[in-house]
């Protein structure tokens, strides 16, 4: 088990008529995630709502801006307990006994355009036994042929893109990846958190996009840009692609610096937390899911 503390600080200069906003920046309430303690700090004294997703335990924070200034401030600590299995025992999970919430992360997305990538999958793995190798070959290929580099890429940037000019930042290695997999008809998903561990000539600490693939009976964890570890990720949203999870959704014209995020492991002699380092073995923090049942 690891213990992470983080902040997240996020300023904007909104415009005469205010400004909607949608927040994933609350750490997500699972039973592999506990929330030892979190504080929210608004500057603005406006009504605001925190809404829980059933089926992603991610967490919108939800409000109506005022024109001028706005400071959001969210603090937490949580306990992270991974299930670590062997890779090669882990196989794939055939269609037809797909539980029914991972269905919709087998097909295409806007940013994953998987049933244009087909004939590459297929080429690059079709002849691979299928399993959690499978895919770890796909994550390394992807960390591979594409360049880390910031500024490069833009909101609009899909797999495709990626694709073609190979280089990127972990959101576009994460949805190249996750299209290569669905086009194999293994489900994966896009999930925020924050790049604990990166290497600091990356530059500062921010939001950072990874891969969960469904095989087995439960979601495994993949960093196919290679700049964190993935046993210090804390999940903060959950969705198809980033348009389902961006950080901050805006409605209304706004101005704003980039967010300011510290993030810490906790370490304590006598206590059971770990300091997150990189694994050979299999990590997830989801409960396993029961698969559908054939006849």
């Amino acid at each position: 088990m690891v213990r992470i503390q983080f902040a997240i600080d996020l300023h904007y200069e909104l415009g005469f008529q205010g400004a909607d906003f949608v927040f994933n920046i609350h750490a997500a309430k699972t039973t592999s995630q506990t929330i030892v303690n979190e504080q929210l700090l608004i500057s603005q004294h406006v009504p605001h709502t925190l809404q829980t997703d059933p089926a992603t335990c991610t967490r919108y924070l939800r409000l109506t801006g005022a024109p001028g200034p706005l400071h959001i401030s969210y603090k937490a600590m949580v306990d992270i307990k991974q299930q670590v299995d062997l890779p090669d025992l882990i196989q794939e999970t055939p269609i037809a006994r797909l539980p029914l919430s991972a269905l919709t992360y087998i097909y295409p997305s806007r940013y994953c355009q998987s049933d244009r990538l087909a004939a590459l999958a297929m080429n690059e793995f079709g002849h691979l036994p299928k399993g959690y190798r499978r895919v770890e070959a796909i994550r390394n290929w992807v960390n591979q042929h594409v360049s880390f580099k910031g500024n490069t890429t833009n909101s609009a940037t899909s797999a495709l893109d990626t694709l073609i000019d190979r280089v990127g930042v972990c959101r576009d290695f994460a949805h190249l990846m996750i299209a290569i997999c669905r086009a194999l008809n293994i489900p994966a998903r896009f999930t925020t958190g924050i790049d604990y561990g990166a290497d600091p000539l990356l530059g500062p600490t921010d939001f950072h996009a990874y891969v969960e693939v469904f095989l087995g009976d439960r979601w495994y964890l993949f960093d196919p840009s290679g700049t964190a570890i993935p046993m210090g990720f804390i999940r903060l949203a959950t969705g198809r692609d980033a348009a389902d999870v961006s950080f901050a959704t805006i409605f209304g014209g706004v101005i704003s610096p980039p967010p300011v995020i510290t993030i810490n492991a906790v370490t304590e002699a006598g206590q059971p937390w770990e300091l997150p380092r990189h694994r050979h073995e299999a990590l997830s923090t989801d409960d396993a899911l029961v698969a559908v049942a054939t006849h």
